[in-house]
């Protein structure tokens, strides 16, 4: 049956089959509608994504953290003597109340499965991390600023003269915020340097960096903030922490 003026007019083509006419509007908006709720699937599916990313990691590594951390602190309770490093369940708890992030097992190490426990990891390369105790050096940490506990999350909210307290079986190693560097090139390794490149100092000392990913959200660049080692005090029967921390 030939086209015929009218059923351009009304948007119509001719069924060869039954004659009858389908409307070409209608098949239009059925693919409209599947389109829609592809999209709409879509983007439920980045939504829980992005749930499953910012939160259930976080509860899941919080949890292990917190196993972990426990199982450190029952050693420590049971051994006798001098402390050890122990470098497979972690060699302290890192304190930062100006991030209000709680107490972080520092464990050894900064890859992605070990930090993706809700921990903090000292470096072992590309330059190798000093300890607490060692008299000159740079104790280098990395944790997550999003996700898996995001333990560095609010480390923009660090400034100078805020306290960074270590805490081993033994000591509390107390330490004051010197310099930040709030954006540096991810390869940047001068800033885990024993005197920490761009921080300002010349001269070996007892030092402290934390890093982390910045801008939240990304892994483009890296956050850097410094502290120095401002005094050490003895942990007592009671684990009274310093007043930084009460």
């Amino acid at each position: 049956m030939a086209r015929t003026d009218q059923d351009e007019r009304r948007g119509e083509l001719p069924d060869a089959a039954s004659g009858r006419r389908r409307p070409r509007r209608g098949r239009i908006a059925a693919a409209v509608g599947i389109l829609g709720e592809l999209l709409i699937t879509a983007g439920v599916i980045m939504a829980l994504f992005v749930v499953y990313s910012l939160w259930w990691t976080n509860v899941l590594a919080d949890r292990e953290a917190k196993k972990q951390g426990d199982r450190v602190r029952r050693q420590w309770a049971q051994q006798e003597g001098p402390g050890r490093l122990d470098t497979k369940d972690g060699i302290g708890f890192l304190h930062v109340p100006a991030m209000d992030n709680g107490e972080v097992l520092v464990k050894k190490g900064t890859s992605t499965a070990t930090l993706n426990d809700g921990v903090a990891g000292y470096y072992t390369k590309p330059v190798k991390s000093a300890m607490p105790w060692d008299k000159k050096g740079n104790v280098t940490l990395a944790a997550h600023r999003d996700g898996h506990g995001a333990k560095f999350h609010n480390i923009d909210k660090l400034g100078k003269g805020d306290a960074i307290v270590f805490e081993t079986r033994d000591t509390w190693y107390v330490y004051k915020v010197f310099a930040e560097l709030p954006e540096t090139s991810k390869y940047n390794v001068g800033v885990l340097s024993p005197v920490p490149k761009g921080s300002g100092k010349k001269k070996a000392g007892r030092y402290i960096t934390l890093s982390t990913c910045t801008p939240v959200y990304t892994s483009l660049h890296r956050y850097i903030v410094w502290g120095e080692l401002v005094r050490t005090e003895k942990v007592d029967a009671d684990r009274t922490p310093p007043k930084e921390l009460r």
